[in-house]
């Protein structure tokens, strides 16, 4: 009898609103869990080295590597004066490399490439000059061994910042001596991906021009490396003709010098494939509807490798994406034949391949971005150990009873027959509950890019609000990826339009579904999602308040002021010069009729602040309730602890003050609201 009454006890929950919950997942929790990786790699001694930022350290990119015993404290490589990160294409990745026991790295604060050995007496040496604060970056480097060099892309800056030139070079590593890049590759408006072949004869690499992004249209390019070390006789092996639309991307030499890379050439999907050199053909490796790698945002993408043991040549270990779900494989080339890994990753992000095992990227709905290793049998055919190496927040499954666990949500959208989707997440806490009769407000979430995806994570900043008592939908809108390029495509020409109608459907499906309640319905969104959430509050009433995080409000602007990489972006996405001042909020301040906050970090190169200090003056000059929150030193992404907690905790109260109904359980102090009392 005793037992029976603990158990009714403990099901027993408190009935208060929604949105008033306690829950010991705290802004400072979402601030600590806010880690992540920045690539990753393996040594001389098989073990794994990453990059890993830390919001409590001001966002600082820190080489860590593997500890030498099991369940110990990973090392951390380069001291506390260097932060492992490059601002090439503003967005980074790819910020350093290994070659046995030795790192060369970016370093943030001069963006010159340092080279150091792993090792107690390590001695970090300087590879390139020093041109003064950022001008010259590098990025998305490997090594050549034969001739004792470093091979990166360079982004030079000293001739003009708004267009600067991007080559592929080469920089001795022997000596140790800072000097100017020897140039091998240049004439093409971006490279990516170069990579050498075993034998230090052929290379690879990955360029496009204006006014494409690599999804769009890129091309692959071999170079052959002369006794000098020059690249010499060019040829293009996918994407240079013009009647097949496709975007080659990561470029990969195996152990016996076959090249292998990713396209979407055929199916519109991104599949594996080789070139045949003897007769310049490519032939698909292996072809499905699903998607092998991600959009080129960041440099350093690494989503297959080679097995490296005893079984022989044609197994490659990859991932792929398919109805919103990663999958982890290994692929017989010879056999076409695919056999899946069981592991609890349920999204992947990278791979590479270790001794006598895998190490990957990735996350679930309840596991945090996590960095794992996954030792196979003999026959590469089942997993025989799997261990967290590494998570972003260690602490998190303590909070387990509070987790509010994805439904995937198909949903119909403005076109008929034609569906998107959505993860969606109720509200969800071990300790209340809400009376039956009262319906979750709902915060929605418009991911940026917008060429990008959602996916079904456990993010803690997710279930800051779920714990609370709020509905949450992670909306993969039409034009995201994962899909395939068809359904990618869907927002060329019409960015403003197609991703706003989604995020209304959307939210006006989990109303008449009787998931939210209609008149508590919020948007939230960063950068490309900050445009989505302004234009859903400009142009449609669907939504009650909004939060709009470094977002667009001018797309001319924008056009005009962003970094080399996006400048021909938008193009694409919105079309006419009408329809860049038709699908700018900013020209339409009259149509907002509720209530907005705005977060702004003021050394943002790719959402410039003027962005958000104009729409702010235009809807305060309205009379709305509106916000305005600037952090010095943020770039594009809050990384400061300090930030991330404050911008979380002032949206939640923002909509609490603004749409009702509850009072928030945090003892939290409010902004000033203009035009609210």
């Amino acid at each position: 009898m005793a037992s029976e009454g603990a158990a009714a006890a403990a099901v027993e929950k408190v009935t208060a609103p929604y949105g008033s919950w306690k829950s010991p997942i705290t802004a400072d929790v979402v601030s600590g869990a806010d880690k992540r990786v920045g690539g990753i790699a393996v040594d001389g001694d098989g073990r794994l080295v990453w990059i890993e930022s830390r919001p409590d350290e001001g966002g600082r990119a820190v080489l860590v590597k593997e500890p030498t015993e099991a369940g110990g404290k990973p090392i951390d490589i380069i001291t506390s004066e260097f932060a492992a990160r490059t601002l090439a294409q503003e967005y980074g990745g790819g910020a350093f490399a290994v070659s046995k026991n030795m790192v060369v790295f970016s370093n943030y604060k001069d963006q010159r490439l340092y080279k150091q050995h792993f090792g107690a007496d390590n001695i970090t040496v300087a590879l390139t000059l020093d041109y003064g604060g950022s001008v010259v970056r590098y990025a998305d480097g490997v090594f050549d061994s034969y001739l004792n060099r470093y091979i990166t892309l360079m982004e030079d800056h000293r001739e003009s910042s708004l267009n600067p030139t991007t080559t592929i070079v080469a920089i001795d590593t022997k000596d140790g001596k800072a000097q100017e890049p020897k140039v091998l590759v240049s004439g093409s408006d971006f490279y990516a991906f170069p990579r050498i072949d075993p034998y230090g004869k052929r290379i690879a690499w990955i360029q496009w021009c204006h006014p494409n992004m690599p999804w769009d249209r890129s091309e692959l390019w071999v170079g052959y490396i002369s006794d000098d070390g020059d690249v010499y006789k060019h040829i293009c092996v996918a994407g240079g003709d013009p009647s097949v639309v496709e975007s080659p991307t990561e470029p990969k030499w195996s152990p016996q010098g076959e090249l292998f890379f990713i396209t979407d050439r055929g199916s519109g999907f991104w599949n594996l494939y080789k070139w045949v050199e003897h007769t310049n053909e490519v032939v698909a490796v292996y072809d499905m509807d699903a998607e092998f790698t991600r959009p080129l945002w960041v440099f350093g993408i690494s989503s297959y490798d080679f097995i490296k043991s005893k079984v022989g040549k044609g197994y490659v270990v990859c991932t792929y994406r398919q109805n919103g779900k990663s999958y982890l494989g290994i692929l017989d080339e010879i056999e076409k034949s695919m056999t899946l890994l069981d592991v609890p990753f349920t999204n992947i992000a990278n791979i590479v391949s270790g001794s006598n095992c895998l190490y990957i990227e990735g996350a679930s709905a309840s596991h945090p971005l996590s960095l794992a290793k996954v030792t196979l049998n003999e026959s590469q055919t089942k997993v025989v150990a799997f261990s967290i190496i590494w998570s972003s927040s260690p602490e998190s499954m303590k909070y387990k009873s509070y987790f509010s666990f994805p439904e995937m949500v198909e949903f119909p959208t403005e076109v008929p027959g034609q569906k998107a989707f959505a993860y969606f997440y109720p509200p969800s806490n071990n300790e209340y509950q809400a009376s039956p009769q009262e319906k979750p407000p709902l915060l929605l979430k418009s991911h940026g890019g917008p060429t990008s995806e959602s996916r079904a994570i456990l993010d803690l900043n997710i279930q800051y609000w779920t714990s609370r008592g709020w509905a949450f939908a992670d909306i993969n809108y039409g034009g995201s990826t994962g899909y395939g390029r068809e359904y990618r495509e869907r927002l060329l020409g019409q960015w403003g339009v197609v991703d706003v109608n989604d995020c209304c459907s959307c939210a006006e499906f989990l109303v008449a579904s009787g998931k939210v309640d209609g008149e508590r319905l919020c948007i939230t969104g960063r950068s490309a999602g900050g445009y989505t959430t302004l234009s859903c509050l400009a142009f449609k009433d669907t939504f009650k308040a909004g939060a709009s995080l470094y977002g667009v409000a001018d797309l001319s602007s924008m056009s005009a002021e962003t970094h080399k990489f996006e400048s021909h972006y938008i193009d694409n996405l919105v079309g006419s010069e009408e329809a860049f001042f038709e699908r700018s909020p900013i020209n339409f301040v009259g149509k907002f009729s509720c209530p907005v906050i705005l977060f702004q970090g003021l050394d943002d190169k790719i959402v410039p602040p003027n962005q958000a200090h104009k729409i702010y003056q235009a809807l305060k000059e309205k009379g709305l309730p509106v916000s305005l929150v600037e952090f010095e030193g943020e770039q594009h992404g809050f990384r400061k602890a300090e930030n991330i907690r404050f911008s979380i905790e002032q949206q939640m109260m923002f909509f609490a003050r603004l749409i009702g109904k509850f009072k928030v359980a945090d003892e939290i102090s409010p902004i000033k609201i203009d035009n609210f009392d």
